[in-house]
């Protein structure tokens, strides 16, 4: 019988996966942007936060998602190393409503001139398909 992956284990490897994938693309453009240090730290943790909230609202919807409205067949991450598998649908949405504030809140101190990248946060956090 395989040994269950740890807690700590699975957020690594999403945090390498899709969280460092999403982080290099917010850094990067504030990068191409010439923002200062500080901007451009905030920015990667977002784009960070972001990844993870994406990859766990994907993990969600695998599990209570309707195919039809997906586009994609559900239930294949069964016996996967998942933050749903290890912490249930309850507290993986919990965390993943985290996820939205904490990126959310590493914008503030750009103002309005990051609003779009706020409601991207939030669509993530919140998509149905």
């Amino acid at each position: 019988m395989p040994q269950r992956s740890s807690l700590a284990h699975i957020t690594r490897l999403q945090a390498m996966k899709t969280g460092a994938l999403f982080g290099y693309a917010c850094e990067a453009g504030a990068i191409l942007g010439r923002a200062d240090p500080a901007s451009r730290t905030r920015l990667m943790q977002f784009g960070e936060r972001v990844g993870l909230a994406f990859q766990l609202a994907d993990d969600l919807l695998d599990l209570e998602g309707e195919a039809t409205l997906l586009g994609k067949a559900t239930g294949k991450d069964e016996g996967k190393a998942t933050l749903v598998a290890a912490l249930g649908g309850d507290e993986a949405r919990a965390r993943l409503g985290g996820l939205e504030a904490e990126a959310i809140a590493l914008l503030a101190p750009f103002g309005g001139k990051a609003d779009i990248l706020c409601e991207a946060a939030r669509f993530v956090g919140q998509r149905q398909s």
